[in-house]
């Protein structure tokens, strides 16, 4: 207790001290430099120097302004990118700009058309409210001129403006940002301006858009002042004398901006600035006097008043460590501390807003879960039944019930097929009346659902059967009051048995979870009718052989035997199609990114489910694209463009797949591979080399045919090779394998270096694979991003194996 307590002190004595001591120096330093200025300054040179003095700042204050608009114009124009092409892609580059570039209050995205795609801003978010802007001059104007500044406005006195910025291609939209201006005092603060002086800006019409601390009101009108009304009027020159807002003479002059049409005034009162010099010293020596004593007692108030809004924080951040997410921080001071009060009160909601969505998933993924159990007692409670008796009308029934409860369904029928009529016949049914039951009886098996399911092994899911083909179960169903079908064949590797079809009154597709359920019943419901079909064939040859003698007797004890065998078959097919379904989920996941054989090795082997976790590896990474690509896409139609990267991407994939390497993403006409990861190569750095000079090819046929079509397009590829971290990015709907390090900046800088039909990578690249490769060395290279000049080489042409002498070498 006594150590929180001396450390509380410290910082209280602490803040005490930083306060005062910087109140009282910055009072003494100014009011001194001031006297200091005031005794050796005569009358004329007061006026002259206060003129230049506040001309000078005024131009420089302008340009400041001039640069800082010009930043944002530049820092929006980020956002208009082309190959962000998606709402999604523009929703991420509108929220990281709000983040970084304070400035920008609100952002919209509007179509060719002039219709609101997206407006985001840090409170709230408009996806596709269709709002028509086609009128609005923000548009009209950013359209004709491909950037656009509107005049300034205020809102709740707060003065904002806008800045529009087309994006590149043909009626591909256009970006409005909304600037709050209120970062125009920064350029305007007491440091810039002077202890004496004022400072405004004013648009067009004469309205303050921002102003020091002795300047007017922000908002105020001020072009009826001589001063204002002269500069408007001969485009920025001011006179050097005229009158402030309350009627008092004062010097002033005055700096245009001629992008913005604002104007920067900087003015003092005549009276303060060209008063005698008598009594200077001892004027100078009672302001410093009183000066200390007021900035003393201004920082005695203000470092106590500190402790109060400290202390509120620190109990609330006890609070929120012990778990009170209710808790919220009451701060009203206006600054730094009600902003951070702010923040804790953010992140305390944030808190209590996941602790309730972590409930909810808790919830929803017990629901799942049960649901699965009651799937898995179904399939063992029939299980059983298939083991347990050989008989098929015992075991038929359990199987149609079991159907129905795990499908929710309204009926389902069991069908035999007989191969010599060519036909399926109703064997068992469940939710059905009798007389429906006897038009199901016998079913051509061309033409029918049935037939066709059977014929390709796989089940068929028929959502609105009046929306259907004609077929013979079609008119039977409906009749019934039934909409939706589901047929599952019952095959096997000796022919097919027969099918299960669940029936549906409502209409509406069958979920793929439930008919890959239905597809493993149905595997049970196979195994059912031929156990006892063989049982039958094994107990009709009993009868006829137990009048034999002892030889029949020990083969019928040797068909039991067999008997025995199928049962422990059936329980390893089980154990089989669970391993299958499990490698064929794991290889749908792998060939998103990787080459098919990759994956197939990754899913079949054991060991490998740690492959794609976070890990640090040597891999090479290719960057490649198309030089030209954007020019070309502005001066073409969209059709044709996306033909173009049709035949780019098949091309690029053959050979990515051929190598074995490793896709990591497309991004328009420039694409990234990736060799070693997830699944280590042997001469990785060999593979992408040769790849790429085999792409270079391929690519360069392409564009001899591009050419053919009016195209002139090239292709450049750039190869680095380093560590990166490797492993999953992204959320659980969508994860993507990504490499992240300083070697996929290195190889995209070398293909933003690389030439048309030229293939750039770095020295220690060219070092790996001299033997097999003609080329050459290049110049040092500064790329951006990279603080030294980077060794790199041009891979020329593919030599092949080296000769034994040259490897002896």
């Amino acid at each position: 207790m006594t150590g929180a307590e001396t450390k509380g002190w410290f910082l209280r004595g602490g803040l005490f001290a930083k306060y005062v001591l910087a109140l009282v120096g910055l009072v003494v330093f100014v009011l001194a430099v001031n006297g200091a200025l005031e005794t050796w300054i005569s009358y004329r040179a007061i006026k002259s120097s206060l003129t230049d003095a506040m001309g000078e700042k005024a131009d420089a204050t302008a340009k400041r302004i001039e640069q800082s608009i010009a930043d944002l114009e530049r820092q929006i124009s980020w956002v208009t990118r082309a190959s962000s092409n998606t709402i999604e892609l523009r929703r991420a580059d509108y929220a990281q700009l709000l983040g970084q570039v304070p400035a920008v209050s609100q952002l919209t995205l509007l179509s060719g058309s002039g219709r609101e795609m997206l407006r985001l801003s840090r409170q709230t978010i408009s996806v596709n409210s269709n709002a028509d802007f086609s009128r609005d001059v923000r548009f009209t104007e950013t359209v004709s001129r491909g950037t656009a500044y509107a005049p300034a406005y205020f809102r709740d006195a707060r003065p904002f403006m806008s800045i529009g910025e087309q994006h590149s291609g043909v009626n591909a939209g256009v970006t409005v940002a909304e600037i709050d201006l209120r970062f125009l005092g920064e350029f305007l603060g007491d440091s810039q301006v002077g202890r004496l002086a004022s400072a405004y800006v004013v648009d067009p019409k004469g309205r303050v858009l921002a102003a020091s601390s002795k300047g007017p009101e922000i908002g105020r009108d001020l072009s009826a002042l001589p001063q204002i009304a002269a500069a408007l009027a001969a485009g920025g020159r001011a006179p050097t004398a005229g009158t402030d807002s309350d009627g008092h003479a004062v010097l002033t002059t005055a700096s245009a901006m001629q992008n913005l049409g604002w104007l920067v005034f900087f003015e003092q009162p005549t009276a303060q600035a060209l008063s005698p010099i008598r009594d200077q010293l001892v004027r100078i020596a009672l302001l410093i006097a009183l000066g200390l004593v007021l900035a003393i007692i201004a920082g005695t108030i203000l470092a106590r008043r500190m402790l109060v809004p400290i202390t509120a924080l620190r109990t609330g951040a006890h609070r929120l460590g012990a778990g009170d997410f209710d808790h919220r921080i009451e701060v009203k001071t206006r600054d730094e501390l009600e902003e951070l009060a702010g923040q804790f009160n953010s992140m305390a909601s944030q808190l209590a807003e996941t602790y309730s969505g972590l409930e909810a998933k808790v919830k929803e993924r017990t629901r799942d879960l049960a649901q699965s159990v009651n799937e898995l007692k179904v399939l063992e409670e029939v299980g059983r039944a298939v083991a347990s008796s050989l008989d098929l009308n015992a075991v038929l029934p359990t199987v149609a019930a079991r159907a129905l409860e795990i499908t929710h369904a309204d009926a389902v029928l069991i069908y035999g097929y007989e191969p010599a009529r060519r036909s399926f016949t109703l064997t068992q049914s469940i939710g059905i009346d009798g007389e429906v039951e006897g038009r199901h009886r016998a079913i051509d098996a061309s033409g029918s659902p049935l037939g066709e399911a059977a014929a390709q092994g796989e089940p068929l899911a028929i959502p609105d059967l009046e929306a259907s083909a004609d077929h013979p179960l079609r008119e039977i169903v409906v009749g019934a009051g039934f909409h939706s079908v589901l047929v599952v064949p019952l095959v096997d590797q000796q022919g097919v048995l027969g099918a299960l079809v669940v029936l549906r009154k409502a209409a509406g597709d069958f979920p793929a979870s439930l008919i890959g359920l239905m597809k493993t019943f149905a595997h049970q419901a196979v195994l059912a009718m031929r156990n006892a079909r063989l049982f039958t064939e094994v107990d009709q040859k009993s009868h006829a052989l137990e009048e034999a003698n002892t030889t029949v007797r020990e083969q019928a004890d040797k068909l039991r035997e067999q008997t025995e065998q199928l049962k422990d078959w059936n329980k390893s097919l089980e154990a089989r199609v669970e391993t299958q379904l499990g490698e064929i989920e794991r290889i749908r996941k792998l060939e998103r990114f990787l080459a098919p054989q990759v994956a197939q090795l990754i899913a079949s082997s054991d060991g490998h489910e740690g492959l794609l976790d976070s890990h640090r590896r040597e891999v090479t990474v290719v960057f490649c694209d198309l030089r030209g690509f954007t020019a070309f896409t502005e001066a073409t139609e969209p059709e044709e463009a996306m033909n173009v990267l049709r035949e780019y991407h098949a091309a690029l994939g053959k050979l990515i797949f051929k190598y074995e390497g490793t896709l990591d993403r497309y991004a328009g006409d420039g694409v990234m591979i990736l060799f070693n990861a997830p699944i280590q190569l042997e001469g990785h750095t060999l593979r992408a080399v040769k790849m790429a000079v085999e792409m270079r090819d391929v690519v360069g046929a392409l564009t001899e045919k591009w050419r053919n079509r009016g195209h002139s397009l090239g292709f450049g590829i750039g190869i680095a090779l380093g560590y990166a971290t490797l492993g999953q990015v992204g959320f659980e709907q969508r994860l993507e394998y990504a490499a992240i390090g300083s070697v996929t900046n290195l190889a995209s800088r070398l293909c933003g270096e690389a030439k048309a039909g030229q293939i750039v990578v770095s020295r220690r690249v060219y070092g790996m694979v001299e033997p097999y490769v003609e080329g050459r060395a290049l110049d040092d290279l500064v790329l951006k991003g990279f603080n030294h000049p980077i060794l790199a080489a041009e891979i020329l042409r593919w030599k092949g194996e080296p000769s034994a002498e040259a490897a002896a070498e």
